[in-house]
């Protein structure tokens, strides 16, 4: 089994196992400590901070789920540790502190967040903690060029994917072109990103991109995200595994 197969051979927790009517919040150590507690493996997001620190947060700002607001990246890590998380006493942990914690008992899928403006420092500074990482884990985008960078810096040392969807009408993309929209839905940075694996929006399995990728190059697809059984049906029909949130898998 490749590296980017082991990613993908068991059920993933989208965030962590989080649950915020109980006070897990996605992200957290909590919601890990929940996902390691049930044997599936973690994806969460990183974000930048004012002092170069990579972060395990999905926001680009603080207001939805912790009692601050502003610019995550405005703050240092140091700052970012000392806001309160809502419905938790969790905080938001670094990278580093993620991965002491997780300590290679299960995968562990980290997606750089990217607002698509050319600055690859974050990719630059996940691989420097990851590199040394004795578990499995592995990268991914949304942005190719974060991909491209992490695979440069870890010499395929650490398994690159890429995260896609047909459309991409979310606010994140609004600066980005209809030509660039394209080639993203496409994958059609495919020989400069070279991914080991791909993560592609459930609800457009199946489609051509991440059918071609499976078939004919053996890439690992993991499909996103996972919350009815209608999608769990398709998961399972057209990806190698899911990634879920808002229900317990049995297995």
């Amino acid at each position: 089994m490749t590296a980017a197969a082991a990613l993908a051979s068991r059920a993933i927790a989208h965030r962590g196992l989080h649950d915020r009517s109980a006070g897990v919040i996605e992200n957290t150590l909590g919601a890990a400590k929940a996902a390691i507690a049930k044997g599936f493996a973690i994806e969460c997001d990183v974000q930048w901070t004012a002092d170069g620190e990579a972060v395990v947060f999905h926001d680009f700002t603080l207001d939805r789920l912790t009692a601050g607001a502003g610019r995550t990246a405005d703050f240092t890590a140091a700052a970012l540790a000392g806001v309160a998380m809502k419905d938790t006493d969790d905080r938001i942990p670094t990278l580093r502190a993620l991965l002491d914690l997780i300590a290679g008992r299960v995968p562990l899928i980290v997606e750089i967040k990217s607002a698509f403006r050319g600055d690859l420092r974050l990719a630059s500074r996940t691989v420097e903690i990851l590199r040394d990482y004795a578990g499995p884990v592995g990268i991914k985008s949304f942005d190719p060029a974060m991909t491209i960078e992490a695979r440069r810096l870890s010499a395929g040392r650490i398994p690159c994917g890429v995260v896609a969807m047909l459309e991409y009408n979310y606010a994140d993309y609004e600066g980005i072109s209809q030509a660039e929209k394209h080639a993203l839905a496409n994958l059609l940075h495919f020989r400069e990103s070279r991914p080991d694996f791909i993560s592609w929006k459930v609800d457009d399995l199946p489609c051509a991109a991440p059918f071609l990728c499976r078939a004919a190059l053996g890439l690992p697809l993991m499909s996103w995200t996972v919350r009815t059984p209608e999608q769990r049906d398709r998961a399972a029909a057209h990806a190698d595994q899911m990634v879920f949130e808002g229900f317990v898998p049995e297995s």
